[in-house]
């Protein structure tokens, strides 16, 4: 059984409402949604809040902004990419639940040279290697990913394009593991010819390689994810805030 997701932050839960409101045609194209202010009063939410829900609204390609004028629809949300938002392994699950997995490759592999220092694998070790193309749930493929499992989790039972429950969760659920980190690493490229083949792009268009690393308590990596991403089908966004010492996090 899947855990239940952590609590959105509340402006996501405001963005949705408003995504639904605009798609339901409350707001039509051309219109003006309500003020911040009116937002803050209608929601009950800081302005804090209120602004980061339309920075959503206008990552997603729905709204524009215009200073002295407010803030315009345009249309409702594009089905062309996906705009990850990061605050939390919270965050992580919402990712896989918003899109789906498919499966096309799968293999046990020893690990050597450079893959195994980033892997941490000792010699000999045996990893399984699983190949996938990630897609919205209109269809759009909008990474390609090779995944790397511990030799100690390679039977973990690997669900189909309909079961939204990350890799690591089942790890977590099979296996008794624990994830307590994960590392990103975003990086910008050109895709090779394999790769814009797969995606439907052009070869040396511009890409992002986001690549994860999922620890547990021992600081061992668990999973590795490299997933590479057409940069007119992905963004990401992630916001930091101060804390009670006035550090940035």
């Amino acid at each position: 059984m899947t855990p239940p997701l952590q609590q959105q932050p509340r402006y996501l839960q405001l963005a949705q409402t408003l995504i639904a409101e605009i798609e339901a045609g409350r707001f039509p194209v051309g219109a003006l949604i309500p003020t911040e202010f009116e937002l803050c009063a209608q929601f009950g939410a800081s302005r804090f809040t209120v602004r980061e829900a339309i920075k959503r609204l206008v990552q997603l390609g729905m709204v524009t902004r215009q200073a002295g004028v407010g803030t315009r629809v345009v249309g409702p949300r594009q089905q062309g990419g996906y705009v990850q938002v990061i605050e939390g392994l919270s965050d992580l699950h919402r990712f896989t639940s918003e899109t789906r997995l498919e499966l096309h490759g799968r293999e046990v592999m020893e690990i050597t040279g450079d893959l195994a220092g980033t892997l941490e694998a000792k010699p000999g070790e045996a990893w399984l290697v699983l190949d996938a193309v990630r897609r919205t749930e209109a269809g759009v493929a909008i990474a390609l990913s090779r995944i790397y499992i511990h030799p100690a989790f390679r039977g973990v039972t690997l669900a189909d394009a309909d079961d939204h429950t990350p890799i690591y969760t089942r790890i977590e659920q099979q296996f008794g593991e624990r994830i307590v980190e994960v590392q990103q690493t975003i990086e910008g490229f050109a895709v090779d010819a394999r790769s814009a083949e797969r995606l439907g792009v052009k070869r040396g268009a511009p890409a992002l390689r986001v690549t994860r690393k999922y620890n547990n308590r021992r600081g061992e990596v668990v999973e590795m994810a490299v997933s590479t991403h057409p940069a007119d089908r992905y963004s990401y966004s992630q916001t930091f805030r101060r804390d009670d010492r006035g550090n940035l996090t």
